[in-house]
């Protein structure tokens, strides 16, 4: 079984910058190896590519104005911090709405950061050659992006438009699905905040 999540030891951990609820460095590498940081995101990527992260990975409408607003700021000096980057944003933001769409922005720098859709899917691919017939794919995915690359590539063994067929119009699957999408109950989202967006898919291996 593959959790496509985050490790909560990550995501809590200050020195990191994965969490705008406590000040830190704009990190947000899982790898520290990683020579691509936040900081370089949020410095150095052009007002386009800004725009284009936040629209896809954050799934934000406001994209956009995100991005002006930070390449203006950056144009007067570098933005250093998680704190620095939520103060920046914090008046343009609505407070009713505030803590989600911040969120969103970190969670679109995070996913530019390391990668992740690509990840995901180099793991996806394999998982169809190490499985033998029978075998099941079980992922819990935590964001609408995640969950539509399983999805998508349990129903059609591919992350765009539909699967090849042959000459006798018999699909190339490498999956059936199994079950319905499973998501926590009640009782579990009460003995674990952190289950609350969980999404459970299966596919067996043809």
């Amino acid at each position: 079984m593959l959790d496509l999540g985050i490790c909560s030891t990550h995501l809590d951990n200050p020195i990191r910058g994965f969490s705008f609820l406590s000040d830190g460095p704009l990190d947000m590498r899982m790898n520290t190896q990683n020579p691509l940081s936040a900081y370089e995101v949020i410095n150095e990527y052009s007002p386009e590519e800004l725009q284009g992260i936040f629209r896809v990975f954050g799934e934000l409408r406001i994209a956009k104005k995100l991005a002006y607003i930070i390449v203006a700021k950056r144009s007067q000096s570098p933005i250093k911090s998680t704190q620095a980057l939520v103060n920046l944003l914090a008046p343009s933001l609505p407070k009713n709405i505030f803590n989600k769409i911040i969120a969103q922005v970190f969670q679109a720098i995070r996913i530019e950061v390391n990668a992740e859709m690509d990840v995901i899917k180099l793991f996806l691919e394999q998982s169809v050659k190490a499985l033998n017939r029978g075998g099941r794919l079980v992922c819990i995915s935590y964001h609408s992006l995640e969950d539509r690359l399983v999805k998508l590539f349990i129903r059609e063994g591919k992350f765009e438009g539909k699967a090849e067929s042959d000459l006798y119009g018999n699909r190339n699957l490498p999956f059936r699905k199994i079950g319905n999408l499973q998501v926590p109950s009640e009782d579990e989202i009460k003995e674990n905040s952190r289950a609350r967006s969980g999404k459970l898919r299966i596919g067996e291996r043809i």
